[in-house]
């Protein structure tokens, strides 16, 4: 069925009648918001709560419930006499972010439908619009402000270069179209279930993490250990200099940006820093000659990051654990390959080098101040423990069977997200 007049083109099919066009200030209210900074805020102790438009573009859900958000206090030196009781947030309130970097966030809203008899304001860089000019039903309101056409009209309407920005008078000028009470209730029912679905994957994403976190934890304390086939003792784990058992290599040298976009394959930085294996659907291409002397990747060879903003990404490393014909390096990375592969199995090293135990050694070579680096010669004197090969294997197809689950789940998000996605197109007006 296509879209024809004031007809959405998928609903329930006990509703009929035509969606009823009006204008957003027609339907909502503004009420004053506040300007308080996060340093203005704090998460221990107070009496009012704030929402932040930070949190509106990134944490909170779209029906916003306080028993499941975490959301700051006001600082409690900070007087709020001044503030109209009518400007606190109340239930049913949509809280809309007046202000973002690009246009996919300019004009998101949370709509609130549980505040749990605590006192909230409506902070930072926020419209607070209460729907009290016309009945609406409650959880359809944070639905329809993410509906296609409302966030096309509200990009349309956003203004400013290097900041957008959004403003009350200019919102209540777009128009929105709605159906009959029943119809809302029903749509925000449907919805809501698809929302927790959501949490759950995501929850469980987090759960399954949380778990490989603490079982990695253990292994390379060495607190949990394999054993063979015979249901024997492997032997014990050996102390090997990194410079002893491999050595490293540089990426890519004497590169211009004419050079790249075409030729020939090359590992990016944002490719070791995104996981612990390396992407191969991800290259990007650069210019090698012939006669040029640049180091080939090889499959098992580990890469590490040298430089960072936090001294916490310093050092961050991936492996290539698939065998591609010929690869290079960035320039920003530097490359480390074990003498023997049956020394270091890259399917181990993979999760030996994003260890915690590991990461909190690298963490320590981090110098500088505005900007941190690493010293190849440092890293080489690092000593990690390694285990024999069996037990290496043991331990990735243990650890990747975790990341198979974690991925599984991934997948089971991203489908959903696209599912409401294209209900939120088809389902809205």
């Amino acid at each position: 069925m296509k879209n024809t007049g004031n007809i959405p083109a998928l609903r329930f099919p006990e509703f009929k009648e035509e969606w009823i066009q009006k204008k957003h200030g027609d339907i909502f209210s503004f009420r004053t918001t506040n300007s308080y900074s996060r340093d203005d805020l704090n998460y221990d102790d107070g009496k009012v709560k704030n929402i932040h438009y930070g949190d509106i573009h990134t944490k909170f859900n779209t029906l916003f419930d306080i028993t499941k958000e975490a959301v700051p206090f006001i600082n409690s030196g900070i007087t709020l006499k001044n503030i109209a009781e009518d400007n606190y947030c109340k239930e049913g309130d949509l809280l809309i972010a007046d202000a973002s970097e690009d246009y996919a966030n300019v004009g998101k809203c949370v709509e609130i439908v549980n505040l749990n008899g605590e006192k909230v304001l409506s902070g930072l860089h926020t419209i607070l619009a209460r729907p009290d000019l016309y009945k609406m039903a409650h959880g359809f309101n944070g639905y329809l402000m993410k509906s296609e056409n409302i966030r096309l009209q509200i990009k349309t309407i956003a203004q400013g270069s290097k900041v957008l920005s959004i403003s009350s008078k200019r919102l209540a000028g777009i128009s929105i179209c709605i159906p009959q009470i029943p119809e809302q209730q029903k749509i925000a029912t449907f919805l809501t279930a698809i929302d927790d679905k959501l949490t759950q994957l995501k929850k469980k994403k987090s759960l399954i993490e949380q778990y490989k976190k603490g079982v990695m934890q253990k292994i390379f304390t060495q607190e949990l250990r394999f054993k063979d086939d015979d249901d024997k003792e492997f032997p014990k784990w050996e102390m090997k200099r990194l410079g002893a058992i491999g050595e490293t290599y540089n990426g890519l040298t004497g590169k211009t940006k004419e050079n790249f976009g075409k030729g020939k394959p090359y590992i990016q930085y944002k490719q070791i820093f995104d996981d612990s294996k390396i992407d191969i659907s991800r290259f990007e291409l650069v210019e090698i000659g012939a006669k040029e002397h640049q180091n080939r990747v090889l499959f098992g060879d580990v890469f590490f990051t040298v430089s960072s903003e936090t001294p916490n990404e310093i050092g961050t490393a991936s492996v290539l654990i698939d065998k591609v014909e010929e690869l290079y390096l960035n320039s920003f990375c530097f490359g480390y390959r074990a003498n023997s592969l049956e020394i270091l199995s890259p399917y181990f090293s993979q999760y030996l080098f994003r260890s915690e135990l590991f990461r909190n050694d690298i963490m320590k070579l981090a110098q500088g101040s505005t900007r941190y680096n690493m010293s190849k010669v440092q890293l080489m004197k690092l000593e990690i423990f390694v285990p024999c090969l069996k037990e290496q294997i043991n331990i990735a197809n243990f650890l990747s069977a975790i990341d198979e689950k974690i991925s599984h789940t991934i997948k089971q998000i991203e489908k959903t997200e696209q599912w409401k996605k294209g209900l939120l197109q088809k389902m809205f007006v």
